[in-house]
C-alpha cells in the first residue's frame, strides 16, 4: 500500500508518526514534572514556574519556526526538534540535589523549543497535501491529526504516572529518551524532501501575520487556551492530591483518560458542526460554540462548594467541559489551515501557533499564582471569563 503513495504523502506520513511519537514524551514529560515535584514539597506557584520557559519559548519558537520552516523544509525543523527534545530529556537525569527550579526551567526551554518546532511542521504539512478548494477533506484531516495527537498526550500522561511508579523518575526519563532517539534516527533516514519549502525565500520581518482573519483568529485562540491551562495544568492534579487525596497514579491515569476521550472527540469534530448538511464551519461557528463552552467552567465554580457533590461535580464537569473544549479548539486548528497561504504555509501556521503558546504561557503562571491564592473556584471564574473573550473576538472572523 505505501509503494502506491506519492513521494510527498509518504513524507507527511513520516513527520505524522514522528509528532505521535513525540507527542507521547511531552505529556508524559509534564505528568512527570508535576507530581515528582508536588511529591518534593514545591509549591502550585513553584510548579507552574517549572514550565515557565517551556511556555515562553514556545512563543518564540512559533514565530521564528515558521520562518524557518519556510526557508529550510520543514523536514529539517522537524528533526532539529526530536534532537532537542532528547538533549531536554537527558538534562532531567542529573543527580536531584542538580534539578534547582533554574536548571528545570532550563531543560524545560529546551522541551517547549522542541515541541512547538514539532507540531508547526506536523500542522503545516496538512494544507501541501489537500488540493486547494477541498474544504470538507481539509478539515477532516485536521480534525484526525489534532484529535489523534491529543489521545496521544492523553496516553503520555498515563506513561508518566505509571513509569514515575514503576522506575522512579530518572529511570522513567531515560526510558522515554531511548524511544525518541530510535525514531529521530529513522526520521534522519526518512525525511529527505523538503516538504513546505516557500518558492521565495520570505524575510524575517514577514513573520508577523498580514492577514486580519488570522490576526483575529489568534487572538481567540490565546484567551481559548489560556481558560483551559488555568485551571488544567497547575490546579487540577494539585487539587485532586491535596483535597479529594488521589494517588499519583490514579491522578495521571485520570488525566490521560481525559485527555484521550478529548482527542477522540476533537477527530470526531466534524460531525458535530455541519458535515452531515455538507457544510465547513465558519466565523460564526466558533462564536457559538465558544459561548457555549463558557457555561460550562462558571457551573463547575458555583457547584463545586457542595460538601457532599464536590468531586462528581468536578468530574463530570471536566469531562463536559473536555467534549466542548475539543470541538472549539479542532473548529481554530482547521480555521488557520483554511485561511492560511499555500505558500510559505508554515509562517501563517507559526504566528497562529505563537499566540497558542502565549495564552498556554499565561494559562500556566495563573493556573499556580490564582491556585494558591485564590483556589480552584478562582481558576474556573478566570476559565470561563477568557472564554467568553475568545467568543467576543471571533465574531470578527469571516462568516
Amino acid at each position: 500500500m505505501l509503494a502506491n503513495l506519492s513521494k510527498q504523502v509518504k513524507q507527511y506520513l513520516v513527520i505524522t508518526g514522528n509528532y505521535w511519537a513525540f507527542t507521547l514524551t511531552d505529556g508524559a514529560l509534564r505528568m512527570l514534572v508535576v507530581l515528582y515535584f508536588h511529591q518534593l514539597g514545591y509549591s502550585p506557584l513553584a510548579i507552574a514556574m517549572l514550565f515557565l520557559f517551556y511556555e515562553i519559548f514556545g512563543v518564540i519558537t512559533n514565530l521564528i519556526g515558521g520562518w524557518l520552516g519556510a526557508r529550510l523544509g520543514l523536514n529539517k525543523t522537524m528533526n532539529i526538534g526530536l534532537a532537542m527534545q532528547i538533549i531536554a530529556l537527558l538534562m532531567l537525569t542529573v543527580p536531584n540535589q542538580w534539578l534547582t527550579v533554574a536548571y528545570v526551567m532550563a531543560a524545560q526551554a529546551l522541551s517547549g523549543i522542541a515541541k512547538d518546532l514539532n507540531k508547526m511542521s506536523a500542522k503545516s504539512s496538512i494544507k501541501l497535501l489537500v488540493p486547494k478548494g477541498a474544504e470538507g477533506a481539509l478539515y477532516k484531516w485536521v480534525a484526525i491529526l489534532t484529535g489523534s495527537k491529543n489521545a496521544l498526550k492523553g496516553v503520555g500522561f498515563f506513561l508518566g504516572g505509571l513509569l514515575l511508579t514503576l522506575l522512579e523518575f530518572r529511570g522513567a526519563i531515560l526510558a522515554m529518551t531511548v524511544m525518541l532517539l530510535v525514531v529521530w534516527l529513522f526520521s534522519l533516514y526518512a525525511l529527505s524532501e523538503d516538504l513546505g519549502k516557500a518558492k521565495s525565500k520570505p524575510k524575517f520581518r514577514e513573520i508577523l501575520s498580514k492577514s486580519e482573519a488570522i490576526n483575529w483568529l489568534s487572538a481567540a485562540r490565546l484567551f481559548l487556551f489560556g481558560a483551559r491551562d488555568v485551571w488544567f495544568v497547575v490546579a487540577l492534579p494539585v487539587y485532586l492530591a491535596t483535597v479529594f487525596a488521589w494517588d499519583r497514579y490514579w491522578i495521571g491515569t485520570f488525566m490521560a483518560t481525559w485527555v484521550i476521550a478529548y482527542g477522540f472527540v476533537q477527530s470526531q469534530a466534524p460531525r458535530f458542526t455541519g458535515k452531515k448538511q455538507g457544510k465547513t464551519p465558519s466565523g460564526s461557528a466558533a462564536v457559538g460554540w465558544a459561548a457555549i463552552l463558557a457555561v460550562v467552567p462558571l457551573l463547575i465554580a458555583v457547584l463545586l462548594p457542595s460538601q457532599q457533590f464536590g468531586e462528581t461535580v468536578l468530574i463530570v464537569g471536566l469531562l463536559i467541559f473536555g467534549a466542548l473544549f475539543a470541538i472549539n479548539s479542532s473548529l481554530h486548528s482547521y480555521l488557520i489551515v483554511s485561511y492560511a497561504d499555500s505558500d510559505g504555509v508554515s509562517m501563517d501556521v507559526g504566528f497562529y501557533y505563537m499566540a497558542n503558546a502565549m495564552g498556554r504561557l499565561l494559562g500556566t503562571i495563573l493556573s499556580g499564582w490564582v491556585f494558591q491564592e485564590y483556589g480552584l473556584q478562582a481558576c474556573l471564574y478566570f476559565s470561563a471569563a477568557f472564554i467568553a473573550i475568545a467568543a467576543i473576538l471571533s465574531v470578527k472572523l469571516p462568516k
